[in-house]
């Protein structure tokens, strides 16, 4: 029996914007701030932002129905 090594690179699966307004026009300005790795299991992400010089981690997990 062989053992793999697990350390194979992650790329995101999602790249996070947040938007802002244009001058003269109705569309919006898209800015990069960061990326969004979807979990194994399908059940939500690990998201890493940077925003304002701030570097932000969060994990989004879809919500659980109440029993």
């Amino acid at each position: 029996m062989t053992q793999e090594n697990q350390t194979e690179k992650k790329y995101p699966t999602h790249t996070v914007y947040f938007l802002t307004e244009k001058k003269g026009s109705d569309q919006k300005d898209w800015n990069k701030t960061g990326a969004a790795w979807a979990h194994v299991d399908e059940d939500g992400m690990n998201v890493s932002l940077e925003v304002f010089g701030q570097k932000i981690s969060l994990v989004i997990r879809k919500n659980k129905p109440k029993e």
